[in-house]
């Protein structure tokens, strides 16, 4: 390993926060004795300067992937089992402090966002990709160990705790824009746009020059409109009565749940439409007349293309989209800001400090 020009700046323990199995908040515990990580040969090891709190971290706490029983067999991201305890938290900025044998010595001192997303470890492809602080320790700690491809250098005056809301939401959005081929001048319908992935989803659209229709609850209206969506739709609207059958080009959903039909409705022929979150219920009705006669597409969104991430780095580099930091927390409060998450109120994102 080469460490940093000060072998002893590095600390043998840190402090951090343990997933030490399913159920509620009282599942997280704070401990200042978790040792700290030694990056293998195609790693680095990254002081953890902020980390966003995300749906996902408290779906795998409270078994949310789970197919079967709620037991751990298939309740992570992946679908794989979860050993317990480990250290949650996807969203990091921090910067490169050690490096694995085989990883070049510039990269000391980088400023860094981790892709989430993880197709490699310690130089090898896996062949279902991990989630970040799923299949592997994250972010809820002052260090953190992955391989050094996806630790991805950035430039920014921006904040740590501002450049934490970015990797995830923004990442996920940003992949299904992609994936759905959004163009300029098209009309794309945002489910759960308030958000994070929703609110990124809003700016990178826009940024492509589409039209936006975003829907959450009336409080957040202005502050969506404000982030550049053309039109707000109160989320109990009639979808198809408000908009019209056949009258948008992309559906971004991010909710699912009862009303799910009503998106396809409003899909025109050859629309398309793209998922990666299920807040009001995974089960839904489809017809699949529907899908058929109307030519859609569907794209279920998790697995990053491989441009996405860096197409990301470079947006925030050249501005073109701003960070929504909602409220940050410390570290040890981990537990009342999964609680104002949860409670939906904010625009944007929560964050975690992780350095005092």
């Amino acid at each position: 390993m080469h460490n940093t020009s000060s072998t002893s700046s590095i600390p043998k323990h840190m402090k951090g926060v343990l997933l030490t199995g399913h159920g509620g908040p009282e599942m997280l515990q704070y401990k200042e004795d978790i040792p700290v990580p030694s990056p293998k040969a195609y790693e680095v090891l990254i002081r953890v300067k902020a980390a966003g709190v995300n749906n996902t971290d408290i779906n795998t706490r409270t078994a949310w992937y789970s197919k079967s029983d709620g037991s751990d067999t298939d309740a992570s991201w992946s679908g794989s089992a979860l050993t317990f305890p480990f250290i949650q938290g996807a969203d990091v900025c921090g910067e490169i402090v050690a490096l694995g044998s085989e990883v070049t010595n510039k990269r000391i001192g980088e400023r860094v966002l981790i892709e989430p997303c993880l197709q490699h470890v310690n130089g090898e492809k896996l062949e279902t990709p991990w989630y970040f602080g799923s299949e592997c320790n994250g972010g809820f700690a002052e260090y953190t160990v992955v391989d050094a491809r996806h630790a991805v250098c950035i430039n920014s005056e921006l904040s740590d705790l501002e450049l934490a809301t970015f990797p995830c939401s923004y990442s996920t959005a940003e992949n299904m824009l992609t994936r759905t081929q959004l163009a300029a001048n098209e009309r794309v319908l945002i489910t759960g746009a308030s958000g994070g992935v929703g609110s990124a989803a809003i700016q990178l659209a826009k940024a492509r020059g589409a039209y936006v229709i975003a829907v959450t609850s009336p409080a957040k209206k202005e502050q969506l409109l404000a982030l550049g969506a053309d039109e707000v739709i109160h989320r109990d609207a009639d979808l198809t009565a408000t908009l019209g059958a056949n009258s948008v080009d992309v559906v971004i959903d991010l909710v699912a749940g009862p009303t799910w039909p009503k998106l396809l409705d409003v899909l025109k022929c050859h629309g398309r439409y793209a998922v990666s979150g299920a807040i009001a219920g995974p089960i839904v009705e489809l017809d699949v007349r529907t899908l058929y006669l109307k030519d859609l597409s569907f794209y279920g969104c998790t697995i990053l293309e491989p441009e996405v991430f860096q197409k990301l780095i470079n947006c925030i580099e050249q501005k073109k989209i701003a960070p929504i930091l909602a409220q940050s927390f410390p570290l040890n409060e981990i537990g009342q800001a999964q609680q104002a998450f949860l409670e939906k109120n904010h625009v944007g994102k929560i964050v975690l400090s992780c350095t005092e």
